[in-house]
């Protein structure tokens, strides 16, 4: 143990000695001060951090007591203990009561018991150091939380602005979906988003709650399409102990949880007609009831639920219950699909590319141009959540510091017609029209023209793994129209910015 960490200790004592004796028996376990009267230990307490003081009670210009009670006053977190040849009752006594003494120690007294007691009291000072650190940290921790949640959630509302947290062209479709958006937001009714999985529909409900006047409250989501009607019933409206195999204690729903704010039912079409005659009532009567309770709860919170389902043809096949439809439909907006934002292609995949760039740490210098051609013929019948997928692919498999080329997209995003505006993969396959032989041909023009981007129109390379010779190949492009055919003058150039 170094000098540096030993307890700080103050020996105060008028008898030269006895200082000396205590110092030398003291100096292996603790980083000794002396002080042979009142005013030289006031001098060391005033310049040094002490953990504990040990005073003779027979000084020459005051009692230990006495000095020990301003100790008390001025320093109050010093263990303070008195050492005396005198077992005088009234000394003692004054000295817990007044001194807050923590132990009088009588002469002659034995070295290793003084020393186990000066560690005890060493001990006690750094317990009673935490002790106080805690509660100012208790007392703080309200009002840090409050202030920690706050900021995150004015993060979480810049980040879900409709200008920068919905990403899209000037001239996209997503901009009337935005306006309309930004004009339901501030009004307390039930949105229901519709379009097809992977279009962002969680991306807009984040938007409308953010721009809510809840938006400093809970924003919770479920996927009712994942869960069985029990689950999601505890899920939603909690449970109380015991009210089923394995409820150990009180759950409380995700309704009650976001209480002010807004609760996001995902795949809503998903639910079925039983469990929808209770989300009707919880919609109606704004109550809910936890599974195996007998009472209700009032919640006060705003639904924004999403489908890929044409939910009006289901309340026309009863399959939807029709009272339901019309409490979430208060407003119906519609995400349009990817295939019909092809102008929002290429800011979508350099934002998409931002972000899986922030998240994986390897850094590119963006798109060439012909892979930006190349996503934007595809049709994307995943959406949005597709090409995310497909980007961080070409990032993990692409070169560090270089754009990222159309050789690194899929095979069937390569293999789409650019004439196709609708090609989406290969079961596109089965809407070519004409002859058995004009079919075989257009997908034969789709697999040379796929072959020749992933080996950067490298005609040697391309026509070998096709089993041609060059003068094969040449002869295909000649017939399906592609000698002309060129790779972008910029195939390393990024498209745009950087990421």
């Amino acid at each position: 143990m170094t000098e540096a960490s030993l307890p700080t200790i103050l020996v105060v004592d008028d008898e030269i000695r006895s200082l000396e004796s205590l110092e030398r028996i003291l100096d292996e376990e603790f980083d000794v001060r002396t002080a042979s009267t009142i005013a030289e230990a006031e001098a060391v307490l005033e310049s040094e951090w002490v953990q504990v003081v040990l005073c003779d009670q027979r000084m020459p210009d005051q009692t230990g007591v006495e000095f020990l009670k301003s100790v008390r006053t001025r320093w109050p977190d010093i263990i303070r203990m008195i050492v005396s040849g005198y077992t005088d009752a009234h000394d003692i006594i004054d000295g817990i009561n007044e001194a807050g003494i923590f132990q009088y120690i009588t002469k002659p007294w034995h070295p290793e018991g003084l020393i186990l007691t000066l560690k005890t009291a060493c001990r006690l000072y750094d317990l009673q150091r935490e002790n106080e650190l805690l509660a100012i940290e208790l007392k703080m921790s309200p009002s840090e939380a409050s202030r920690k949640v706050s900021d995150r959630r004015e993060k979480l509302r810049r980040d879900y602005d409709f200008d920068d947290g919905i990403v899209r062209g000037r001239d996209s479709p997503m901009n009337s979906v935005c306006s309309t958006l930004r004009q339901v937001a501030p009004y307390d009714v039930p949105v229901l988003l519709s379009g097809s999985s992977g279009t962002g529909k969680e991306l807009a409900a984040r938007a409308l709650h953010y721009g809510s006047l809840r938006w400093n409250k809970p924003f919770v989501v479920e996927n009712c399409g994942a869960l069985p009607d029990e689950l999601l019933e505890s899920e939603l409206f909690g449970h109380k102990r015991g009210a089923f195999t394995g409820a150990v204690e009180d759950h409380m729903g995700l309704f009650e949880r976001a209480n002010g704010g807004s609760v996001f039912l995902d795949e809503i079409g998903e639910v079925s007609p039983a469990f929808q005659v209770k989300l009707l009532r919880v919609l109606q009567e704004g109550e809910i009831r936890p599974v195996g309770s007998t009472k209700t709860r009032k919640v006060d919170v705003r639904v924004i639920a999403a489908t890929n389902k044409d939910l009006e043809e289901e309340v026309r096949a009863r399959r939807f219950r029709a009272d339901l439809y019309y409490r979430l439909a208060g407003m119906v907006i519609r995400i349009p699909d990817l295939k019909d934002r092809r102008g929002d292609i290429p800011v979508l995949a350099r934002a998409l590319l931002a972000r899986a760039v922030d998240h994986l740490g390897k850094q590119v210098t963006g798109f060439t141009d012909e892979a930006v051609d190349c996503m934007r013929n595809y049709g994307w019948p995943g959406n949005v959540r597709e090409m995310q997928n497909e980007i961080q692919q070409m990032l993990v498999m692409g070169p560090e510091g270089q754009a990222l080329g159309a050789e690194l997209l899929s095979r069937h995003i390569l293999r789409a017609d650019p004439a196709d505006a609708d090609a989406g993969d290969d079961a596109a396959i089965a809407d070519i029209e004409g002859t058995l032989k004009d079919r075989i041909e257009t997908l034969e023009a789709r697999i040379i023209r796929e072959t020749l981007i992933r080996h950067r129109w490298n005609k040697s390379r391309a026509a070998r793994e096709l089993g041609l010779s060059r003068v094969g190949l040449r002869s295909k492009l000649e017939r399906y129209g592609l000698e002309n055919v060129k790779p972008h003058p910029a195939t390393r150039r990024a498209a745009g910015s950087t990421a």
